[in-house]
């Protein structure tokens, strides 16, 4: 079976939505996320980590990166992209996920975010999550169009990945309630900003505490509205 190299950022298709050959361009979801691209990835012995973000919109906080290997006898029933789920499922899935799969976090704060971009950050994120898993996978699932520099291991991007494929859809559930727990922690040092509600996305909450307070360390300052610049 042949390999996708490290730096490929092609995807491996679906038998059942294209032709040996073809690439999905656009990424087409159909009932939602399922095994076939870490069945593509390799062998039945060998592992197959999928990786995921959250929080690279908000004005304040870390981006949050997760890893997940998932044992293919043991897949957690209802996984899928967080963004599709609600938050007590979330929270649910998220249990069964620690209990019964490889799992690594990482994040980059809102220093790292100003210093380099929200892109770079995120994938460091990702590269730092896949390499400190328990165990090193042979391959992973990236979810975008961009595979981080300086993984482990070989690589794919995967768009649309947390729709696509079970491990991705893990590691964006992981990385969504990781995130959202880090806010509501906090929402307990910064009361004024609200948030334990939205996360540190910019809602008119927000935007009204932030013109009211200024911001405070959790603030991406290279972010509009926040950049001296703008």
């Amino acid at each position: 079976m042949s390999r996708t190299p490290p730096d490929s950022r092609s995807e491996t298709p679906r038998s059942r939505r294209a032709k040996p050959g073809q690439t999905e361009l656009f990424g087409s979801v159909g009932d939602g996320p399922d095994f076939s691209f870490e069945t593509a990835a390799g062998s039945p012995e060998q592992l197959v980590a999928g990786a995921d973000e959250a929080g690279r919109g908000p004005l304040a906080g870390p981006v949050v990166a997760a890893a997940v290997i998932l044992d293919p006898q043991n897949i957690p029933p209802g996984l899928n992209d967080s963004k599709k789920l609600t938050s007590c499922k979330r929270d649910a899935l998220f249990e069964l996920i620690l209990a019964n799969a490889d799992v690594s976090i990482a994040s980059s704060g809102p220093a790292r975010i100003d210093r380099t971009n929200i892109l770079r950050a995120s994938l460091d994120a990702m590269r730092r999550a896949i390499n400190t898993l328990p165990s090193r996978p042979h391959s992973a699932l990236i979810d975008g169009r961009d595979v981080p520099p300086g993984l482990c291991c070989r690589a794919q991007a995967v768009i649309k990945g947390d729709a696509r494929s079970l491990s991705i859809a893990a590691a964006s559930i992981v990385a969504k309630v990781m995130r959202d727990r880090m806010m509501r922690q906090s929402a307990k040092l910064f009361p004024v900003f609200g948030f334990e509600r939205h996360a540190g996305y910019g809602t008119a909450e927000h935007r009204k505490a932030l013109a009211e307070h200024g911001p405070c360390p959790l603030h991406r300052m290279s972010f509009k509205p926040l950049r001296e610049d703008v």
